[in-house]
């Protein structure tokens, strides 16, 4: 496989107008130096932005036992039975995570009441 090469090109010396801008942008007190980017996207409105909408998890192939009844259960609601059971996991997850986060903030809001 042949290596791309890029040559940069020689802009040779800057022009003495050139040279005086610079001259005078560096004799400029920083207070009246325009720091704005005219290039600059608008900013954004992000009060209905929400946390985590594009995610996505890293997947891990995992050996896992399941109850026949359970995997039956899944496999009757069709396709993607696995996708299912991957959410009904996630839900319980989530809902675990929360339990601990309110209790700890309960328990954060005791300590400081006492």
């Amino acid at each position: 496989m042949k290596k791309a090469t890029f040559k940069i090109p020689e802009t040779g010396d800057p022009s003495p107008e050139l040279l005086a801008q610079l001259k005078d942008a560096a004799e400029l007190p920083d207070d009246q130096i325009n720091t704005s980017d005219p290039d600059a996207p608008e900013a954004a409105d992000w009060t209905d932005a929400v946390r985590g909408r594009f995610y996505k998890p890293r997947k891990v192939q995992k050996t896992l036992r399941v109850d026949a009844d359970v995997l039956a259960y899944f496999k009757s609601q069709g396709p993607g039975y696995l996708t299912r059971m991957n959410r009904v996991l996630r839900a319980s997850m989530l809902h675990g995570l929360r339990r601990q986060r309110d209790a700890a903030q309960r328990r954060k809001r005791q300590e400081q009441s006492a």
